[in-house]
């Protein structure tokens, strides 16, 4: 056989390969509005920069009649590329061959990747749709998504992993992802869950959709298992796009950084007016939030999930930050579980790959109520103040209003070493609200009172005046500064400029112990 005759069958080869489980099973995929697996890799990366590995691998099975079933690449697309340049890897699940199923040959190949990224310091991205483990291969699949889990445990925090559900991701399957940093969904065509409706209406008796148990409405507002949901593929994989430009490749770079157009000495005057002067009145802490970070671009996560706190990516003066935020416009901003799991897992995530911290403050404290306490506050609020205790990379705090008992400890106050601590002149920092404060301080002489109602009220503007303020902190220099809102953006950029060397590191131990 001549070198052309070769060259030929090579091309032969790969054209298979490229063709999965068929014309008939693209165009089923096609019809859910599902991209095939190629077809998300090539809106995924940068045009032509895609390099596969294992193109020919078939699975080993010889039982239940696979042995005549082999197909080239064997439901997955494993390989490189770039993102903006950059390096990554990718795996791409695809549904046309064997509904995704995972084998052992399969899980190998994202296996092989997994090693690679690690040795190299760079992104893995996995775009999942799957079916779950190829039954016929029994215990074989099964090790395979060990082998899968493994390493994604050693490469947390070494190098970002984003997952990516675009059909069904189901069983054993669902625990890669949940491993990895960040989780977006596709509306209507993906979901996630550990049992499915059949088992489900078996052994409980519920009756329950794939959409209902495990799509992306459910994850993305009520568990908080997913971190975006998108309306097809092609937002999905640009928002993937998007939020790698924020990160860096691996835990021992820094955030990509770029030239900014925003001005660093910008003052904004609409800060005058963005806390509004009575101090029980909701605001929109994303609007603070716009108007300090470059050209007012904020990449929300979880933006659906937990609204009383905002956490996201932006830029100071063209580079990355995480941004996390008390929502006064939800639940006056208070801190409950889902809200403390939220940000505790930003928080540690900035920290493990060197992206400073600015944290916007406006808490009236803890959420009380018998269903917080028995669904165990105390243990998953901990979890916020140890994230950010353990935190080393530098963090900058702005207290725009209030910031009242334990809370203001935990959102990066001074005490937990946060190293830079602005606050607003309308900053209120106690241990609790002065009408709360009052009716215990003044208990006795509002009872014995004529008028209770009216001395409480002048008790606790009396209070107010005196204690809630920044200014009793600032003395004590559990304050750095007290700063004219419109000055926010020069000083936050400044105190990041200053800290940008930071080096810190805690005790030496193996790891701690976060309550979880």
């Amino acid at each position: 056989m001549s070198i052309e005759e070769k060259i030929a069958k090579l091309r032969a080869l790969e054209a298979e390969a490229r063709l999965g489980g068929g014309a008939k099973r693209i165009e089923a995929q096609h019809k859910k509005g599902k991209l095939t697996a190629e077809e998300r890799m090539q809106v995924l990366l940068d045009p032509g920069s895609f390099h596969e590995l294992d193109m020919f691998v078939t699975h080993r099975c010889e039982a239940f009649g696979l042995s005549e079933q082999k197909i080239v690449r064997d439901g997955v697309i494993t390989g490189w590329g770039t993102i903006e340049g950059r390096l990554v890897y990718v795996f791409s699940q695809d549904f046309t061959v064997f509904g995704g199923s995972l084998s052992e040959t399969f899980a190998e190949k994202i296996c092989k990747i997994m090693d690679l990224a690690v040795e190299n310091g760079a992104p893995v991205v996995g775009l999942n749709d799957s079916g779950g483990a190829r039954i016929q291969e029994g215990v074989e699949s099964l090790g395979g998504y060990a082998e899968i889990f493994y390493r994604n445990t050693l490469s947390s925090g070494v190098v970002p992993q984003i997952s990516v559900i675009m059909g069904p991701c189901a069983g054993g399957a669902v625990y890669s992802p949940a491993i990895t940093d960040f989780i977006f969904m596709v509306e209507h065509t993906s979901y996630m869950f550990i049992t499915g409706p059949n088992v489900i209406k078996t052994v409980t008796q519920e009756d329950v959709t794939f959409e209902e148990l495990g799509g992306p409405s459910v994850h993305c507002q009520r568990s908080g298992v997913a971190h975006g949901a998108f309306q097809n593929d092609v937002e999905a994989l640009s928002a993937v796009r998007k939020l790698l430009s924020f990160l860096p490749s691996n835990n021992l770079d820094d955030p990509p950084a770029r030239a900014a157009s925003d001005p660093a000495d910008r003052r904004d005057e609409e800060l005058l007016k963005c806390v509004p002067d009575d101090p029980n009145k909701p605001y929109d802490i994303r609007e603070i939030v716009r108007r300090v970070v470059d050209d007012g671009e904020l990449f929300e996560i979880q933006p659906d999930f937990a609204g009383n706190i905002v956490v996201g990516f932006a830029r100071m003066n063209g580079r990355p930050v995480g941004v996390v935020a008390n929502q006064p416009a939800v639940l006056a901003g208070v801190l409950d579980i889902d809200s403390s799991l939220k940000g505790a897992r930003f928080v540690r995530f900035c920290d493990a790959f060197n992206i400073p911290l600015l944290t916007f403050v406006d808490v009236p404290g803890f959420l009380p109520g018998t269903n917080q306490e028995f669904g165990g506050l105390i243990k998953h609020g901990a979890k916020l103040l140890y994230a950010y205790c353990e935190a080393t990379v530098p963090r900058v705090t702005v207290i725009t209003r209030k910031a009242y008992g334990g809370a203001y400890d935990v959102m990066s106050s001074r005490h937990i070493r946060g190293d830079i601590n602005f606050a607003f002149p309308t900053a209120e920092i106690a241990v609790m609200g002065p009408q709360g404060a009052a009716e215990i301080i003044f208990k006795s002489e509002i009872a014995a009172s004529a008028d209770p109602a009216a001395t409480l009220k002048q008790k606790t503007e009396d209070y107010r005046e005196r204690f809630a303020n920044p200014y009793i902190a600032a003395s004590r220099g559990y304050i750095d500064a007290v700063i004219d809102p419109r000055d926010t953006r020069p000083r936050v950029i400044a105190a990041f400029e200053m800290l940008k060397n930071k080096r810190k590191k805690g005790p030496s131990r193996k790891h701690g112990n976060i309550p979880l």
